[in-house]
């Protein structure tokens, strides 16, 4: 099932799901919207999960609007925080000229502030600095987990869905390289872990103003999405709704003002923004040295 995040107009984040070339609002099912302070719809919805999933309104059961007149936001706009795999493709350490990959980094995070959604702009910070794409599969946590084994760490996942990892070259510590503002994409919604195909057989394919940079198939991960779901949650404990970005594959390159970016994750569909110079952008505070 494809799950959505989406505004009607009204400014209300809802949620629902896609059926055919409509969207289906499960308001009802989460108890409505008017709840400030608290988890976001799609983290309720996917709170209630595993007691909702097989009883969900028809499309003649609740509302329903077309899904070309909606729009669509992050499938979940506000995990609790967003880890992420560095180095985790052979092929990408070698075109990183890396002798070191996941065995030696672990993990690192990303702040939750930098996403957006699919049809948002990534916009370049500054001046003199490169900036590159980076296609990636994410995974979307369905239940709490802390020291899971990799045999059960699939089952605390609830989706995928397709992730850009925009990120500044440099000597700056990862978090902060890839965690301006807007350099988390996400979408273009959250498709179920029993309609997606399986975690280690996944295509993606990733192009920027038309050219093939990108592709590659989720069974290349050095480390197994299962491997690392279970890995994380010994260092830290998993919220439902938080994202795991799995790692980019060989064909990382710089993004410039008016470039377009595509990322196709097999089963899963197709994420896609725009790039433009941010209106501020100016030399940046901390150099230009490139690693």
């Amino acid at each position: 099932m494809r799950l959505v995040t989406y505004d009607d107009g009204s400014n209300v984040s809802r949620v629902g799901y896609v059926s055919g070339d409509r969207v289906v609002d499960l308001g009802e099912v989460i108890g409505g919207y008017g709840q400030p302070g608290g988890p976001g719809a799609m983290r309720r919805l996917l709170e209630r999960w595993l007691d909702v999933r097989d009883a969900l309104p028809g499309p003649d059961d609740a509302p329903s609007l077309a899904l070309g007149d909606i729009h669509l936001l992050a499938p979940v706009p506000d995990p609790t925080k967003i880890v992420a795999a560095p180095v985790n493709y052979r092929e990408h350490r070698a075109e990183m000229a890396m002798t070191v990959d996941i065995h030696d980094l672990a993990v690192f995070l990303k702040a939750p502030s930098s996403i957006i959604p699919h049809g948002g702009v990534v916009q370049l910070p500054y001046s003199d600095r490169r900036v590159d794409q980076e296609g990636e599969l994410a995974v979307v946590i369905g239940r709490r987990a802390s020291h899971v084994s990799e045999a059960d760490a699939l089952s605390c996942v609830a989706g995928y869905t397709g992730c850009l990892d925009i990120t500044m070259r440099g000597k700056e510590d990862r978090s902060t390289r890839k965690s301006f503002d807007t350099f988390t994409p996400l979408g273009p919604w959250l498709v179920t872990a029993d309609e997606a195909d399986p975690a280690d057989d996944i295509e993606l394919e990733c192009t920027v103003g038309g050219e093939h940079r990108q592709k590659t198939n989720t069974r290349n991960l050095i480390w197994s999405v299962a491997r690392l779901v279970s890995y994380i949650s010994t260092v830290m404990t998993l919220e439902v709704g938080d994202v795991i970005a799995t790692g980019t594959p060989a064909g990382v390159g710089p993004l410039t003002d008016g470039d377009a970016i595509e990322l196709t994750l097999s089963s899963i569909g197709t994420l896609a923004v725009t790039v433009a110079q941010a209106p501020s952008a100016g030399p940046s505070p901390t150099g230009t040295r490139e690693r």
